[in-house]
């Protein structure tokens, strides 16, 4: 079996921070999306890995290289335009040969893992297997309707109406039986290939499409929001580890990860929370849910729940809640009660 890797979106809905960096490189947990879809794939005992990746090819391959460093091989696939889920299975005919492959959304963050879905399919191996989710309102997602016994009725993409709540999970396991489907279907009417019309081809024509129900975790890290839940959800996990420098006038309490080379002065973390390689953390307060990236600086500064990437100065900003501060960003201010979304190379300063 091979994967399939999509990775080309160009994350609108993230502006400003997508302006400069691929969306499946924000980190969560400090580790970019595209590292927690790798760590999944890899558990699965697959090594060949093809990349659909579009105008930010340079950025995503210096990230993740050739993929040895995370137990992979990765091919680069080029898209010049986001077409469709279907149209990236079409520009990796080559690449995925005669196997059967897993499509997974890059932008997906399943923590669980897709181990028993995985499973499923290698056991039954139906034609393809969607993954569906129960979510409070699907009109924003492919919509399945399914039979008692997992059979696949219909798929829907965004019904104003859906009939379910079984919303499709960005995580897809074919037979190269998919091929002739995404030949066979044209644009739909917002001229994209859609995954969706693939599948539902092969519904009507009788191939045996299954549905099989994720209850774990599950989020797609399209907008701010869903980031920083997503960021709180694995630091709930968190594990406490102090291996940087605490100077005795600082108190660290609940789940903390401190790395290497990082320094707290004068300082309260409260976890869960992560405080990156190299940075400095100084006469500050960190509450719980934040992620403080590598080689940062924190002074005089009082946040929480909030993602703070590489590189960033944060200085003399009180009450910072709910933000997401971009690389190499620079915020410096004297007053109280901010939220910030700051893209990279990025200087605020915010006047009383």
């Amino acid at each position: 079996m091979k994967a399939l890797v999509l990775s080309g979106g160009t994350g609108t809905r993230l502006r400003p921070i997508s302006h400069s960096m691929p969306k499946q490189l924000i980190p969560i947990a400090n580790k970019p999306v595209l590292e927690h879809v790798l760590g999944n794939i890899r558990d699965l005992g697959i090594t060949e890995v093809g990349v659909v990746v579009g105008t930010q090819l340079r950025a995503i391959s210096a990230a993740l290289g050739d993929g040895s460093a995370h137990g992979v091989r990765l091919t680069y696939l080029p898209q010049d335009e986001p077409l469709g889920l279907a149209h990236c299975v079409r520009l990796a005919r080559d690449f995925l040969g005669d196997d059967d492959f897993v499509m997974y959304l890059g932008d997906n963050m399943l923590p669980e893992g897709v181990q028993g879905l995985a499973d499923r399919f290698r056991t039954t191996r139906p034609a393809a297997q969607v993954v569906v989710h129960k979510v409070p309102d699907p009109s924003a997602c492919g919509v399945a309707e399914v039979a008692a016994d997992g059979t696949v009725l219909r798929l829907v993409e965004k019904p104003a109406h859906p009939l379910t709540d079984l919303a499709m999970v960005g995580v897809y396991f074919f037979t190269p039986a998919i091929h002739e489907a995404v030949a066979a279907i044209g644009p739909s009417a917002r001229g994209e290939l859609e995954i969706t019309d693939a599948i539902q081809w092969m519904v009507e024509r009788g191939d045996d499409i299954r549905a099989v129900e994720y209850t774990g975790y599950w989020m797609d890290t399209g907008r701010i929001e869903d980031v920083l839940e997503c960021n709180r959800e694995l630091l709930r996990g968190l594990r406490r580890s102090v291996t940087g420098q605490v100077d005795g006038a600082s108190e660290i309490t609940g789940p903390v990860v401190v790395e290497a080379g990082a320094r707290v002065v004068r300082s309260r973390i409260e976890g869960p929370a992560v405080i990156g390689a190299g940075t400095l953390v100084e006469d500050s307060r960190v509450g719980p849910h934040t992620s403080i990236g590598d080689d940062c600086v924190l002074r005089a500064t009082d946040l929480a729940d909030s993602i703070v990437l590489d590189g960033a100065s944060v200085c003399r900003v009180r009450g910072v809640r709910g933000s997401v501060i971009g690389r190499s960003a620079d915020v410096d201010s004297a007053t109280t009660h901010h939220r910030l979304v700051v893209g990279d190379h990025t200087r605020i300063e915010v006047a009383a």
